[in-house]
C-alpha cells in the first residue's frame, strides 16, 4: 500500500486511540505466565502483537480475542514436563516480542528457536544472550550476535543463577527479558542502567505480586545518575492473573499531536492516553519549543497513569535533546524530526545512536527521506541535526519497511506545500492499524493507492 498525505486542511475532533504497543506485549505474555485467568481490555491489535499471541499458541496457552478483549488462561511458571522438541517460535519484525519470549522461555526452561523477519535477524541479540548467560542459561545466537536464538532445555526444578548486572545501554526490552528470567533465578536479581527506561514490566510484575523495587543511585556523584532495579522472585513461584484496561498508546498519540502542532488551524484532542513518565519525553520536549499541549482527567490503570491531550497549532523553536531524554522519548524521534523541521532554528540531538538498530536505521533513513522532501538535515552517528523555520516540500518517499518512518512522513505531508507519497506504507499497520482511518476522522487527507 502506498499513501498520498495531502496538505491544506486543519485537524479538529477528539479520539480515542489503541491500547498501548508495549503495554499490549507485556500484558499478553505475563497473563500467560500466570496462574489462572487473566482479561487484558482495550489490547493493540497489529501486527506485532499478533506475533506474541501466535507464539504463544506454540507455547501451548490458551487464549480468546474478541475484538479489542483477550483472555488467557494462564499455564504458570512451573511446567511438570518438558519436551525435548524445540518450541519454533516466530517473531517477525518484532524486537520486543524475541526480547521479551527470551526471559520468558528462559523461565519457564523449555527449549526454543527465536527467529524472525530478514531485518529483525539484523538486529543485537548479545545484549540479552551475554547475560542470560551468566545466569546459566543454555543459549546461542548467530555468529554476528543476532538471531536466531536457540534455547536448550533447563532440567526439570532446577533453578538460574541470580544476576547483578550493569546494563551498557539503557534498554526497557533487556532490562524485562532479564527480569521475566530472574522469576526462575534462586535470590534477588540486581540490574543497573545508565538512563530510566521504561518501567512497564515493573509495574505490572508488581501488580501481579511480585517484589520489584525501583531507584536512583548516584555512584560517583551529581550528574553520574544510575537506575536500579531489583526482582525477588516469588514464593511459591506464582503470579497472580491480571485484569487491566490498557491505556491509549502515547507512540501513536505523538503522531496526532505533531501534527496538530505543525497544522495551522488545528486543535484536536486525544482521550484516555497512557502517560508513564519513561514513556513522555517528547511531551516535555515539544513542551519546551513553546508546544501548546494540555493534560486534563488523569487518572490511572493498573499503575499505569493516563490522561487526555489537548493539542493546538503551535510556533515551535528549535532545541538540543540528549542524555537520559533521549531514552525517554526513543520511539518517537521519527515524527520529532518532523516538528524540528517545522520549528524556528536550529535543533540538535545526540546520544540517540541506539535509533540505528530499530526497524530501519532511523538515523539515515529519516535524514535522507526529509532531505528529500527539502529539509535542512545534518546527519551525525549519533543523532541528527535539522536548521528549521521551513515548509517541506512534496515529493515521493520511502518507508524502509520502518511504521514509525511511514507514519512520521505522512505527518510531514499534512504540512507541506505539496502533497506526499510514501511508498510501503503498509508497514504501518504493524502498530497503528487505525492510523489513516484516525486522521481522516480528524480532518486530514489522506489517501491509500
Amino acid at each position: 500500500m502506498n499513501l498520498v498525505a495531502v496538505p491544506g486542511n486543519s485537524l479538529t475532533g477528539a479520539v480515542r486511540l489503541p491500547g498501548d504497543k508495549s503495554i499490549s506485549h507485556r500484558a499478553a505474555l505475563f497473563a500467560a505466565l500466570s496462574s489462572g485467568e487473566s482479561r487484558v481490555e482495550n489490547i493493540l491489535v497489529a501486527g506485532v502483537t499478533r506475533v506474541m499471541l501466535m507464539a504463544l499458541s506454540e507455547l501451548g496457552i490458551e487464549w480468546e480475542l474478541a475484538e479489542t478483549t483477550l483472555q488467557v488462561q494462564g499455564a504458570g511458571l512451573r511446567r511438570s514436563t518438558i519436551s525435548r522438541v524445540p518450541v519454533q517460535l516466530e517473531c517477525g519484525n518484532s524486537g520486543t516480542t524475541m526480547r521479551l519470549l527470551a526471559g520468558a522461555v528462559a523461565a519457564l526452561g523449555v527449549p526454543a528457536v527465536l527467529d524472525g523477519s530478514d531485518r529483525l535477524r539484523t538486529r543485537p541479540m548479545n545484549r540479552i544472550v551475554e547475560p542470560l548467560r551468566q545466569m546459566g542459561v543454555e543459549i546461542q545466537a548467530s555468529q554476528e550476535g543476532t538471531a536466531p536464538l536457540i534455547l536448550e532445555a533447563r532440567p526439570t526444578g532446577s533453578k538460574l543463577k541470580s544476576l547483578d548486572y550493569a546494563l551498557p545501554v539503557a534498554s526497557a526490552q533487556v532490562k524485562s527479558c532479564l527480569l521475566l528470567a530472574a522469576l526462575a533465578a534462586e535470590g534477588e536479581t540486581r540490574l543497573v542502567e545508565p538512563g530510566p527506561s521504561r518501567d512497564h514490566t515493573e509495574r505490572m510484575l508488581r501488580a501481579m505480586g511480585v517484589i520489584v523495587g525501583s531507584s536512583m543511585v548516584s555512584p560517583a556523584g551529581y550528574g553520574n545518575e544510575r537506575f536500579e532495579t531489583r526482582l525477588v522472585p516469588p514464593k511459591p513461584l506464582a503470579l497472580d492473573p491480571m485484569s487491566i484496561v490498557i491505556p491509549g498508546d502515547f507512540s501513536s498519540a505523538a503522531f496526532l499531536v505533531v501534527a496538530a502542532l505543525v497544522t495551522p488551524g488545528s486543535h484536536i484532542e486525544l482521550r484516555g492516553v497512557g502517560l508513564n513518565p519513561t514513556r513522555t519525553g517528547l511531551l516535555d520536549v515539544l513542551q519546551e519549543m513553546g508546544a501548546d499541549i494540555t493534560v486534563t482527567d488523569r487518572s490511572e490503570s493498573c499503575g499505569e497513569p493516563l490522561g487526555d491531550l489537548q493539542a493546538r497549532y503551535s510556533r515551535l523553536t528549535g532545541i538540543e535533546v540528549s542524555g537520559s531524554t533521549v531514552v525517554r522519548m526513543i520511539d518517537e524521534f521519527p515524527v520529532f524530526a518532523v516538528a524540528a523541521a517545522h520549528a524556528q532554528g536550529q535543533t540538535l540531538v545526540s546520544h540517540a545512536e541506539e535509533l540505528r538498530y530499530k526497524e530501519s536505521d532511523r538515523i539515515h533513513d529519516l535524514c535522507c527521506e526529509l532531505r528529500g522532501l527539502g529539509a535542512d538535515v545534518e546527519e551525525t552517528w549519533d543523532g541528527f541535526k535539522i536548521q528549521g523555520g521551513r515548509k517541506l516540500n512534496g515529493g515521493e518517499v520511502s518507508s524502509h519497511g520502518d511504521h514509525r518512518l511511514a507514519m512520521a512522513l505522512a505527518v510531514g505531508g499534512l504540512a507541506a506545500k505539496n502533497p506526499v507519497e510514501i511508498k510501503g506504507a503498509g508497514i504501518l499497520s504493524e502498530s497503528f492499524p487505525q492510523f489513516v482511518q484516525t486522521l481522516q476522522i480528524l480532518g486530514a487527507d489522506l489517501q491509500t493507492t
